[in-house]
């Protein structure tokens, strides 16, 4: 097992890993040498443009060995060749995007391989088509095996063999045609037993089928002998394209790298993250492929050199600390994964080292914390490396590897490493709380349903939960009650200093996403009220319009009537016009009313109460006046309660600001319809761009809102979001 492999393992992304090598056309490494950007830009150059897999295609780099030293390849190894050049030709027909639109037309193939197309079907065989004597060796060979059908079709039915047949059935043995007889079949019918049956019969091959079957012989190896003339043909025309051989082979495996990323990512919905030049790793709703059941999206800011995560064992501090290796891993060498791309960050390094699993050895004789100082030696010599530790005081004593760890983590420190620990024991906690460049992480845990919460708390430390723990697990509660006093007074005040504190915490954010459902809610009762107001305007300009049209209309009438000769004309003239007058009709109130006693309502510009409702009209308290007024002309007093001040400080980047729209996870028709109102929005606030994430997925919905903004009339320009914004995922807009 090579180290990435054993990474990969310690990080649980051997299935994930394995499903995504599944889309390779063939096995490979998924490391990809060159330009990180370059490989960004050609995947995001896929986006939108359909095309096919390409096929199942065997290593070549032997067949070319075998041509570069004269020799005469099979034509199976012919056709591995012939896939590859067939499925470049095919992508020269694929309207693809800059840059792979260049890259593949610069690539130029003979036209001999073209020729080379022509004579394999799609399942790898020599087509007979392409040479007269093959289609008449292949008619023969029909007929050949024609007249053997006929002729046991015949022995079957002779009356010489009824009483030696046991069934009346072609039977086939070692590949041959046979008849199953009795003994003594000898006087009736000449032939060469093939073999015997359980019941000791016997398959036996009448001689005039044999001789059918040698002429067949005779045939094939005639066809042998043609498809030899071709492998060597072939195989000395190859000699001349040796070069070229070798170019297209790197090619398409690069290709090969695009496409399985482009289709595993459109697959499963997963984003692309460049790798950033810092060592900054900021994790956006990262969900671990290894957690099936429940996930929860990962969040953490991991700014400082060092990140303690404190807590419970099970509490999930080896899953973050998987997860932020995990993503490092999956960045660094551009796989997909599920996460924000658009708010993440994550950095690059040259090392990715995990300290993860017991590393004790019997046949090595080397206990667990010998093998922790192993692994930390090796450690010390790397350089620009990302570092997982967990249960770092695991196999001595805690107290004397935590003095010993903080100065290895200070050291580590000192060479620009970046190092997660997980750990139990509050020692070490309190060893390099203080110091700035670490991070003390809790994590969180469901003490009702005995499980990992996946949520973190940062800048405090996680409590072990042991007492609690030995309890729920049938330790009795006076032996537990002994512990906590030889454990002593303090110890167990600072426990629930800890609980208090991380209870706290958890209160503060429940408050703050309460407080975020309230904003939420009087933001949605604001939009309603500017949809009716939107409504309303656009009912007015219609109306408007309508008067206007009349108005001219009626306008144009007077003109011809002042300027008629005679009375009668200009009476003609003047009730043409009086025609035109709007009928009072004309303004149609499509509201209904449901208006009850009590309500609270706005007529004009005064607001009122209704006391009464008769048919059409309602008694209404104006001002301290009571008017009866018809429902018509009444509107329902809408008011925003007002939410109390919070102060909110919002971090916005200096030189740009987005307003965002994110439609993951919406139907097609529910997404056009939110992006539509979003535009009507921005344009109604004056934003002249904005900022639009619709992800991966299957391309559907990334198909539909390309051709809804190409189709909008207010829409000047868009295109696919920058690689460290969304990529293909996203879409930037401008008005």
């Amino acid at each position: 097992m090579n180290q990435q492999t054993e990474l990969e393992q310690k990080l649980d992304l051997n299935d994930f890993l394995s499903t995504f090598r599944n889309y390779f056309s063939r096995e490979k490494s998924f490391v990809m040498e060159g330009d990180t950007n370059r490989h960004l830009k050609f995947i995001d150059s896929f986006e939108g443009t359909e095309f096919s897999e390409p096929p199942k295609v065997e290593q070549i780099w032997e067949s070319i060995n075998v041509v570069k030293k004269f020799g005469t390849l099979s034509l199976s190894q012919i056709y591995e060749i012939v896939k590859i050049t067939k499925y470049f030709f095919y992508l020269k027909k694929v309207p693809f995007k800059e840059p792979a639109k260049s890259w593949i037309e610069k690539i130029n193939i003979d036209s001999y391989f073209s020729e080379l197309n022509s004579l394999f079907d799609n399942e790898g065989n020599f087509l007979d088509e392409a040479d007269e004597r093959l289609r008449s060796i292949s008619l023969g060979i029909s007929e050949k095996r024609g007249e053997i059908r006929d002729s046991l079709s015949g022995l079957l039915h002779a009356k010489r063999l009824e009483e030696y047949l046991v069934d009346r059935q072609i039977h086939y043995l070692n590949d041959r045609e046979t008849l199953l007889l009795k003994g003594g079949f000898n006087s009736a019918l000449k032939g060469s037993v093939i073999g015997r049956s359980a019941n000791g019969y016997f398959y036996v091959q009448p001689d005039t089928v044999g001789n059918f079957v040698k002429k067949i012989r005779d045939y094939e190896q005639e066809r042998e002998r043609i498809y030899l003339e071709y492998r060597r043909e072939i195989s000395k025309k190859f000699q001349n394209f040796v070069p070229f051989l070798r170019f297209i082979d790197k090619q398409f495996d690069v290709f090969d790298h695009y496409q399985a990323r482009y289709f595993f990512a459109r697959s499963f919905d997963l984003q692309f993250i460049k790798p950033e030049k810092s060592k900054t790793i900021l994790i956006k709703d990262f969900y671990h492929p290894a957690i099936k059941k429940n996930p929860k999206p990962l969040n953490i800011d991991f700014s400082k050199s060092v990140l303690m995560v404190t807590g419970v064992n099970a509490g999930g501090k080896t899953m973050l600390l998987k997860s932020i290796l995990s993503t490092v891993y999956l960045a660094k060498y551009l796989l997909p994964m599920k996460i924000d791309s658009f708010n993440s960050k994550i950095g690059s390094f040259k090392n990715i080292e995990s300290i993860i699993d017991d590393p004790q050895n019997v046949n090595f004789d080397i206990s667990t914390f010998a093998g922790r100082m192993v692994s930390f030696s090796e450690i010390l010599k790397s350089e620009d490396s990302l570092i997982g530790v967990d249960e770092v005081e695991l196999g001595t004593d805690s107290d004397e590897a935590s003095a010993l760890f903080k100065v290895l983590i200070e050291k580590l420190i000192e060479k620009n490493d970046k190092i997660v620990i997980t750990t139990h024991h509050k020692r070490l906690a309190s060893l390099l709380g203080s110091n700035e460049n670490v991070e003390l992480v809790a994590a969180i845990y469901d003490e009702e349903r005995r499980e990992p919460t996946y949520r973190f708390l940062q800048g405090i430390v996680g409590k072990s939960y042991a007492f609690e723990t030995a309890e729920r697990y049938g330790i009795p509660k006076n032996y537990v009650s002994q512990a906590r006093v030889v454990y002593g007074e303090d110890s167990e005040k600072l426990n629930e200093l800890i609980e208090k504190s991380t209870n706290l915490e958890q209160d503060l954010i429940a408050k703050n996403e309460k407080l975020a459902q309230k904003l939420a809610e009087v933001e949605s009762e604001k939009e309603k009220v500017r949809e009716l107001q939107n409504e309303w305007r656009e009912k007015l300009e219609e109306q408007e319009q309508e008067l206007q049209k009349i108005y001219k209309g009626a306008i144009s009438e007077a003109k011809v009537s002042i300027k008629a000769k005679t009375i009668p004309d200009t009476h003609r003239h003047m009730t043409e016009a009086h025609k035109l007058y709007p009928d009072e009709k004309l303004i149609k109130d499509e509201r209904t009313f449901d208006f009850q006693k009590g309500d609270k309502v706005r007529y004009k510009n005064s607001e009122g109460k209704i006391l009464q409702i008769r048919g059409e009209k309602a008694k209404v308290e104006i001002g301290g006046m009571r008017v009866d007024l018809p429902l018509s002309s009444l509107h329902k007093a809408i008011k925003i309660k007002k939410p109390k001040k919070v102060q909110i400080s919002v971090e916005k980047p200096k030189d740009q600001a987005f307003l965002r729209l994110d439609l993951h996870g919406k139907r097609r028709d529910e997404a056009l319809e939110e992006l539509d109102q979003f535009i009507s929005n921005a344009l109604l606030q004056g934003w002249e761009e904005i900022f639009v994430t619709h992800g991966i997925g299957g391309g559907i919905l990334a198909k539909a809102v390309n051709e809804f903004l190409r189709e909008h009339p207010r829409v000047h320009w868009f295109g696919d979001a920058p690689p460290n914004m969304g990529g293909q995922g996203a879409k930037i807009i401008k008005f």
